[in-house]
């Protein structure tokens, strides 16, 4: 499985921005996609899931009621899209796009089995 994600960049705080990632090579079981992010000198966070099918989603509360997750899953295409609205310069991160056979497994890094390269998204105050 193949992660490519896009859509990062720098924008004001206030902004809005979207991140996509697209599967390649995936599985044929059901899995959670979502999104990790890695500031600077801190650790790498969950920032939100979803199901295979869309109908579940989880957000860290830091994000909660401004970033928003969906899944466009089917036969041939798998895209994974983060609408991150009212951005916030602690926002600042690279955003990694992951892969795990289960939303409770893609709350923790040691849950994810793939990986996305990152994209960089960078709030100015």
């Amino acid at each position: 499985v193949q992660l490519q994600a896009s859509g990062g960049g720098l924008v004001q705080a206030g902004s809005s921005l979207t991140l996509s990632c697209a599967a390649s090579g995936r599985t044929f079981s059901p899995n959670a996609m979502g999104w990790f992010r890695q500031a600077p000198g801190k650790e790498r966070e969950f920032v939100a899931a979803i199901s295979w099918n869309g109908v579940s989603t989880d957000y860290a509360d830091a994000v909660k009621g401004r970033l928003t997750i969906s899944r466009d899953y089917a036969k041939d295409k798998d895209t994974v899209s983060l609408q991150m609205n009212s951005l916030k310069p602690e926002d600042t991160a690279t955003y990694y796009c992951a892969q795990a056979p289960t939303m409770r497994e893609l709350r923790v890094p040691n849950g994810v089995d793939y990986w996305g390269q990152g994209t960089q998204v960078t709030v100015s105050s």
